[in-house]
């Protein structure tokens, strides 16, 4: 049931060091996917002025409980059921929204979808904190995420590294433009975005 994830584990402190940032005035979080549970619960414990709220597809629900379970804490909340291409998005609307190594598991019109999402249900002003590894250009920045890619690609034809330019322009037609591009370990990046409509 309890799902674990060694690079859960790997990059939670380089990316609580930039959240803790983005998030320091917000109190309602939603956070897409987040997979085993670990992030969530992690993040809630050392920012427990959030309410953090999980989300993922309904396998996943019982590994995020058990960590949710393990940890006791009342600020990081029972998941949603979000397929981001089907679901109804929540009518909460939200102080941050925050996704780790999302877009590239995805196909295109569900990273579309995600994003449509996210725009709507986000505050005026709110940031969205996007973690995972993505292209500059067309081209890979290093060659272990080129090796990554043809991984994912060879799993699933429609999945793979997005580029970051392409997301770029997908925020903005949802209503928001970039804030930062933070250089993260292991070839990564924690992209944020503001909504400003």
């Amino acid at each position: 049931m309890k799902q674990y994830s060694s690079a859960c584990d790997e990059n939670r402190d380089p990316i609580l060091a930039i959240i803790r940032r983005e998030f320091a005035d917000a109190r309602r979080i939603l956070e897409v996917g987040s997979g085993s549970g670990q992030h969530a619960v992690y993040f809630g414990q050392h920012l427990p002025h959030l309410n953090w709220q999980t989300s993922d597809l309904p396998g996943n629900h019982a590994s995020i409980n058990a960590w949710r379970a393990g940890a006791g804490l009342s600020n990081v909340l029972a998941p949603l059921e979000l397929e981001v291409t089907t679901t109804h998005w929540p009518a909460t609307r939200y102080d941050g929204v925050f996704s780790a190594n999302t877009t590239h598991i995805m196909n295109w019109p569900a990273v579309q979808c995600m994003f449509a999402g996210i725009g709507k249900v986000l505050e005026h002003g709110a940031p969205f904190c996007l973690y995972g590894p993505f292209n500059y250009g067309g081209n890979y920045t290093s060659d272990s995420n080129a090796r990554f890619d043809t991984w994912l690609q060879q799993r699933d034809p429609a999945s793979g590294l997005r580029d970051f330019g392409q997301l770029d322009a997908l925020a903005r037609t949802c209503g928001m433009t970039l804030g930062a591009d933070h250089e993260m370990p292991v070839n990564n990046r924690l992209l944020v975005w503001r909504k400003q409509e």
